[in-house]
């Protein structure tokens, strides 16, 4: 079997492509030559038929052949793509003038939201933000709040316990923001005056509780604190963040094992069917845990608790924003739908700081 003439074969393959008036009738001239059934390719597959010697010789003529015409519908590829693209810029354009294209307005999250109202309430009364780890050992979480080693916050169906390290110890998410009073006493001296937000953690899912939630957490820590002036701090903070300046707030012995005295704290509110309202009523809604920080608290904060006192409360930043927003369920707030964001979320033109305030 002959080969046809290569040299012919290559100058009309590479006229063809130098004459390609367009990116269409470049490719389909590479599928001429170099397709399936293109020339060169058939010519490759008549490379059997040939006696050793001529084969040896025609391949090695085949395979420059191939790699000139490859060569040369990659030039000419360059060339047209520079012309389509000026033929484009020259052919295109945009009218400055015209007003922009409607783009949706995004939300702030009602969590996030609610966070910065709080920080900016307690940023008017003299708190700053202090934060801490969201991975803890067990002295920050637990023992060095004074949680016995028998506590059921320490059992593994409420805590998220992390693999056992080589000395036998396991880090934990932590289970509330307390840790990070702990850490700025050992960090800072008195007198202290911090809010802690943050993410917590907890083995729990339902209506009104989620595995991953948020709280914040207030320290007072100086020689005069007591137990007035913590009440009139939570009263202050509540009756501002439901901005219902006779908003009802209510104190009830409890225990915790990080303050002493402690007390629960509960708002005024009325029930009628399904529906909650906020503010004066015939009954009483639980709002957070508050206390005096127990002196064994304050000893394992480096803090002397002869010379110095301290108040501590905390609650759940997720929960009251479903109470001031209306939201019925809080596992919505991180199903990330964005037609619940729409519904429920904030225009961001002014977000509430401590610098700005509410």
């Amino acid at each position: 079997m002959e080969l046809p003439d290569l040299d012919k074969l290559q100058a009309d393959l590479l006229q063809t492509i130098e004459n390609a008036p367009d990116l269409d009738a470049l490719e389909a001239a590479r599928v001429a030559a170099l397709g399936r059934k293109g020339q060169l390719t058939q010519s490759m597959k008549s490379l059997g038929g040939l006696a050793p010697d001529d084969r040896k010789q025609a391949g090695q003529a085949l395979n420059q052949a191939k790699e000139r015409i490859t060569q040369a519908i990659e030039a000419r590829r360059t060339v047209l793509d520079a012309a389509a693209l000026e033929e484009k810029l020259l052919t295109e354009a945009i009218d400055v003038t015209l007003p922009a294209a409607p783009r949706p307005d995004g939300r702030i999250h009602p969590v996030s939201q609610t966070m910065d109202e709080c920080i900016a309430i307690f940023g008017e009364m003299g708190f700053t933000v202090a934060e801490g780890p969201d991975i803890e050992d067990d002295f920050h979480n637990f023992t060095a709040l004074n949680i016995a080693e028998e506590h059921p916050a320490r059992q593994m169906m409420d805590t998220f316990y992390l693999p056992e390290r080589a000395d036998g110890s396991r880090m934990v998410l932590r289970t509330h923001t307390s840790p990070v009073q702990i850490r700025t006493m050992k960090s800072q001296e008195p007198p202290i005056r911090i809010i802690a937000p943050g993410r917590t953690y907890r083995c729990d899912y339902d209506a009104t509780h989620t595995p991953m939630f948020h709280q914040i957490e207030a320290l007072v820590v100086d020689e005069v604190t007591h137990l007035g002036h913590l009440k009139g701090c939570i009263i202050d903070f509540l009756r501002a963040f439901f901005d219902i300046p006779d908003l009802p707030v209510r104190f009830r012995p409890s225990h915790f094992p990080f303050t002493e005295p402690s007390m629960e704290v509960d708002i005024g509110c009325s029930r009628k069917g399904a529906e909650l309202h906020i503010g004066a009523g015939d009954d009483w809604l639980e709002i957070m845990g508050s206390g005096m920080v127990h002196p064994k608290v304050l000893e394992h904060g480096g803090i002397d608790p002869a010379r110095y006192q301290g108040f501590a409360f905390g609650l759940g930043i997720d929960r009251i924003a479903m109470l001031k927003y209306g939201i019925p369920d809080l596992r919505t707030f991180f199903e990330a739908d964005l037609r619940w964001l729409k519904h429920y979320g904030f225009v961001p033109l002014a977000v509430p700081s401590m610098t700005s305030g509410l």
